[in-house]
């Protein structure tokens, strides 16, 4: 039996984890480039995870104001400020964890919350779990495994001149002006033409996050950094990128809201978990070039796993139905006016709700 040579045997240690040294998947050169990359992939799962457990407590809480004899606000339940208080560590959460993780990794990871939701109203809101569910929840999750697997490996340590320097280079230039010009023609649409379909509301929602990702990213690395001792919040460039951030962030939530009060959570989830991604990925792409030397294996493998959790959300988002009225009528003899012993039958979604029949208008009562 030959000797091993001696760069051999330290290759060999190097990948296995042999004696004489601190090697190995966990404490080797694997560990020591993706570590910072692993934290932030636990901190956006967890975050996620802590927002759908916020979203089912306050839930929660609203069923149980709604049963209680004596109407009272909504703000006065213990119960629906605890589920705040995770709701904002959840968000406090997502945004470290740009500072650690690609864009291309931490928003794609979105789709914890949407799993979670379904899994965790089973224990809080006593929902039922259907096969539909699960089919969802095993194509997120295998999703989710090919997104970190295969997501690109960049340095996360971002300072203020880099960001500069991506800022005013030609791609992103070209791919600013172009949103702007697209945003323009849908928001012209919106206010000119009242076009409110809800693919011209999630795409104005989807080019704002991609400037809003871009924007917490920024400031999230800075901050990190700062906290470590290379201060960059002394670079204008920062407060530009927080400006960037409150403005998209405010204007998301208004077309966001107009989306949601005019469509059904079922569809408006769905759509705007994929514009959203999508948006954010293409934005990571060309701002930080995070696929720049990333293998065709890689980033196939990654995109598949967006499309995977894709239809996992879709399946698990189109599973669940709207609440129907617990009142299918109104007595007519409650009206003022009207002493009537039949009913009206309300249309759930018209925005008359109850309205009488012409017939009945013709009816008085005899006093």
């Amino acid at each position: 039996m030959g000797i091993i040579p001696v760069s051999e045997r330290a290759s060999w240690n190097a990948s296995f984890g042999g004696p004489g040294t601190m090697s190995g998947p966990l404490s080797g050169p694997w560990y020591s480039t993706h570590k910072t990359q692993l934290l932030g992939v636990l901190l956006a799962a967890a975050s996620n995870l802590l927002i759908s457990v916020s979203l089912n407590i306050q839930k929660c809480a609203h069923l149980r104001l709604a049963c209680q004899t004596e109407l009272k606000p909504y703000y006065t339940s213990k119960l629906w400020w605890c589920g705040i208080t995770l709701l904002g560590l959840g968000e406090v959460g997502n945004f470290a964890a740009y500072g650690f993780a690609p864009i291309t990794l931490v928003t794609p990871l979105g789709c914890v919350s949407v799993i979670g939701s379904a899994f965790i109203s089973v224990f809080f809101l006593k929902k039922t779990m259907k096969t539909a569910d699960i089919l969802g929840g095993t194509l997120t999750v295998t999703g989710t495994y090919l997104l970190v697997t295969f997501a690109p490996n960049v340095p996360q340590e971002l300072t203020a001149r880099q960001v500069q320097n991506y800022l005013v280079s030609w791609p992103f230039l070209v791919y600013s002006i172009l949103e702007i010009l697209i945003f323009c023609i849908l928001l012209y649409f919106y206010k000119r033409k009242a076009v409110k379909h809800i693919v011209v509301l999630l795409m104005m929602v989807a080019l704002l996050a991609s400037m809003t990702v871009i924007a917490v990213k920024a400031v999230s690395s800075m901050i990190t950094l700062s906290v470590k001792g290379k201060m960059q919040l002394t670079y204008s460039i920062f407060y530009v990128m927080v400006a960037l951030m409150a403005s998209s962030c405010a204007f998301q939530v208004k077309f966001l809201n107009q989306a949601m009060h005019l469509y059904e959570a079922t569809a408006v989830v769905p759509i705007n978990f994929v514009f959203f991604t999508t948006s954010a990925i293409i934005s990571g792409v060309i701002f930080y070039r995070e696929f720049q030397s990333a293998a065709f294996l890689s980033v196939f493998m990654f995109l598949f796993g967006c499309l995977l959790s894709f239809l996992g959300v879709f399946i698990i988002a189109r599973n669940k139905k709207e609440e129907h009225l617990q009142i299918p009528f109104i007595d007519c003899g409650h009206i003022p006016g009207h002493k009537l012993t039949g009913k009206i039958q309300p249309d759930s979604h018209s925005s008359c709700y109850g309205t009488l029949n012409k017939e009945d208008d013709l009816v008085k009562s005899q006093s």
